[in-house]
């Protein structure tokens, strides 16, 4: 990976250029760099899914009042073609959205990656209620800490899971009503200590691997376990007694769910932009590049050391 000189790109139909202020790094940009990802790449292969900047060219079709207009990118491209890690990024133009004035391009930038997917997850297949008990694991990462919110938001209990005693005190000032070190307690006694010996109703696992077992086991009867994401470097079995025990619902959620139903989406859209206008919602910066430490910053996400997005200013 590493960062080129390439003619300015002339948007195509239906597509626009933006002049990039910030771009951030996903989990998917590392999978996706890795060939772990469900998108392989066509090389020579662009990489970069978010990016807030000012449209400075639009393609035929588009509405020329886009230009000179400030905005972020929806993750819904494929990045070997759209990757927006640069100066200049020409993306379809629907994949481009306004954001509340009162964000930054660094804090822009870090919005719809992360609450899409907790809220596709949270708000669109578990329908969350106020009384419900959401178990969030990965809860340091940027979709964890829009999970936080968006359970938050809707008036239920959180539970954080992470592997480190260090981002505990974070977390909890990040608003998760409670924060369990799996690496030093015993999870399951925990969480049945929270929700009264009942388990959580919903658990939302960006990890998977063998700790779904554990997982399953502090779920509530007939809850819902949600698989958001696979961080796990081992397989994943399937604890199928405990599901049967407990008659558990398994639910695959890809945030690309959300981007094939329009409707859905623009709803979707809408929920997030009030509640970043109102401050409900406010993205956490775990640390900022410049463009060219982009192989440092890919590394630091690598680390697993960050709470929050890691974001590049251009």
């Amino acid at each position: 990976m590493k960062v080129e000189h390439l003619p300015i790109p002339i948007p195509g139909e239906g597509e626009i250029r933006l002049r990039v202020e910030a771009a951030a790094v996903n989990r998917s940009d590392i999978l996706y760099r890795q060939g772990k990802s469900p998108t392989q790449p066509t090389f020579p292969s662009k990489i970069g899914y978010e990016a807030a900047g000012i449209v400075e060219a639009v393609g035929p079709g588009v509405d020329r009042h886009l230009i000179g207009q400030r905005g972020s990118t929806i993750p819904n491209f494929p990045p070997d073609r759209y990757g927006v890690s640069g100066e200049l990024a020409t993306v379809p133009a629907v994949s481009f959205a306004a954001y509340p004035e009162g964000l930054t391009a660094v804090e822009a930038a870090s919005i719809w990656m992360q609450y899409l997917t907790a809220y596709g997850a949270i708000v669109s297949c578990a329908k969350v209620a106020r009384d419900d008990f959401v178990l969030i694991t990965a809860a340091s990462s940027s979709v964890g800490l829009a999970a936080i919110d968006i359970v938050n938001a809707e008036g239920a209990t959180s539970i954080a899971v992470t592997r480190s005693a260090a981002k505990r005190e974070t977390l909890l000032a990040l608003g998760a009503h409670h924060v369990i070190v799996s690496e030093e307690e015993d999870v399951v006694d925990r969480v049945m200590a929270i929700t009264g010996g009942k388990g959580a109703g919903i658990v939302m696992d960006m990890v998977l691997g063998t700790g779904i077992e554990t997982l399953m086991q502090a779920t509530a009867r007939k809850g819902l376990y949600l698989a958001c994401g696979v961080l796990a470097e081992e397989a994943t079995p399937y604890p199928i007694f405990e599901a049967l025990k407990k008659a558990l619902s398994l639910r695959a959620y890809s945030v690309s769910e959300l981007y094939l139903d329009p409707p859905a989406l623009d709803e979707a859209k809408r929920y997030i932009f009030d509640h970043l206008e109102d401050s409900t919602f406010k993205p956490k910066i775990g640390k900022i590049f410049k463009l060219d430490q982009i192989a440092e910053a890919h590394r630091y996400m690598e680390s697993n050391d960050h709470v929050g997005k890691i974001v590049m200013t251009i």
